[in-house]
């Protein structure tokens, strides 16, 4: 069965780090463009970052540029998330994607999706 498992979510308090992995099971991810998106209640799904199959082509999203690190190793099959500084604003579900080669901004172009990790910025 193909899914992804994402972990490393928490409660942190602002300024923290987190390291969020979504790890592959049932396929391989060595083609495939990865994205993590993350959902706060009552908003809209949003983009955070995504990272194609080769890892040469890497994107933020404006709010996370500068503190949020996107990176992959195949031979695990697992994609990762390092947060750092992070703010109340950062709370949300996180959920991590692939879709096929290339990275998107764009949530509906992602084909797998995780069930997400609660990521949680509060003191």
């Amino acid at each position: 069965q193909e899914r992804f498992v994402e972990s490393g979510g928490g409660l942190v308090q602002p300024g923290g780090s987190l390291t969020l992995s979504c790890a592959a099971s049932g396929f391989t991810l060595d083609t495939r463009a990865i994205g993590w998106f993350r959902q706060a209640p009552g908003k809209e799904r949003e983009f955070v970052s995504a990272i194609s199959w080769t890892g040469r082509s890497i994107l933020y999203g404006d709010s996370v540029k500068g503190r949020f690190t996107i990176s992959r190793d195949n031979a695990k099959n697992t994609v990762y998330l390092q947060m750092n500084s992070l703010k109340p604003e950062d709370t949300a579900v996180y959920y991590c994607a692939a879709r096929d080669w290339e990275v998107s901004t764009t949530a509906r172009e992602y084909t797998y999706w995780g069930q997400g990790t609660q990521v949680t910025v509060s003191s």
